[in-house]
């Protein structure tokens, strides 16, 4: 089922017919021909991007901090209740970079909402097909590759800054594009800004606060990849796991998913705002 998710997002097709499988699934649309199947598998790719696996990121070498922050026991498990958690999330993020920190605020006592763009599919031209479960779920990905689906809690038209104490944007290359295009995303990334509530985006995610427009003057961190935006937008990148300055926390990668959880942590218990 994983694997034809992924062949259903990657791009092609209506309704399919597996006729071929080997390292990637040939498939068949309806009322197509052996020539035009030959044509399109010709325009197609092979899948030959390994998955990350948690259990190998967490085993590699040099991430023994990262794999102690998930397995060492937590002893306060109220130090977050009370803290509502709002997680902006389109397709595409980084599986361990939302999960991760999602894990962490709920063992602390957090209640989370998963908030995902209005259900908006693409113009009949693009020739895209979207699966049913993408109307309640979002896909994630390991590095470069979909993964998975999780389900989200309401969407951004929906959802107001009185809600949260608190809002984080995970990573992965395309899930900031999309919400980067979403009105009501921004919208609400520039209210809750206003209201000076916390704010935190790791990996790719801070270019979303840069179509925001609230990093003018603003030290943060984010991946290389992304790092030039954000100097565009006004900000000052720095080269450290984790940056704080006021009510922005951004990070640069999974291998920080530690150091960001236990900032934003640390934010909320020293700043008690509320509504």
């Amino acid at each position: 089922m994983r694997i034809i998710n992924q062949i259903i997002l990657a791009g092609m097709v209506s309704i399919l017919t597996v006729v071929h499988a080997a390292a990637q699934l040939y498939v068949k649309p309806a009322n197509t021909n052996d020539h035009e199947l030959s044509v399109l598998n010709q325009l197609s790719s092979r899948s030959a991007v390994v998955n990350m696996p948690v259990s190998q990121l967490l085993n590699a070498p040099g991430n023994e901090a990262l794999r102690a922050f998930f397995f060492t026991p937590i002893r306060d498990t109220a130090v977050l209740k009370g803290k509502r958690i709002a997680v902006i999330a389109a397709d595409g993020f980084e599986e361990i970079e939302l999960l991760g920190p999602v894990w962490y605020f709920k063992k602390l006592g957090a209640s989370i909402d998963i908030v995902a763009p209005k259900y908006n599919p693409g113009p009949e031209r693009y020739g895209l097909v979207y699966p049913e479960i993408a109307k309640t779920h979002i896909m994630s990905i390991q590095y470069l590759q979909p993964v998975g689906w999780v389900k989200f809690d309401r969407t951004a038209d929906q959802v107001k800054v009185s809600d949260y104490d608190a809002v984080f944007i995970p990573g992965g290359a395309w899930n900031p594009d999309n919400l980067r295009n979403d009105k009501d995303v921004i919208k609400f990334i520039k209210d809750f800004n206003k209201s000076g509530k916390l704010i935190a985006a790791i990996c790719h995610a801070p270019v979303v606060l840069a179509s925001a427009d609230i990093l003018k003057g603003k030290k943060l961190t984010g991946y290389w990849n992304i790092q030039v935006d954000l100097k565009n937008a006004g900000g000052t990148v720095l080269e450290e796991p984790v940056v704080t300055d006021g009510n922005l926390i951004t990070s640069r990668h999974p291998i920080d998913v530690a150091d960001f959880s236990r900032a934003v942590e640390n934010w909320l218990v020293k700043n008690n705002l509320r509504n």
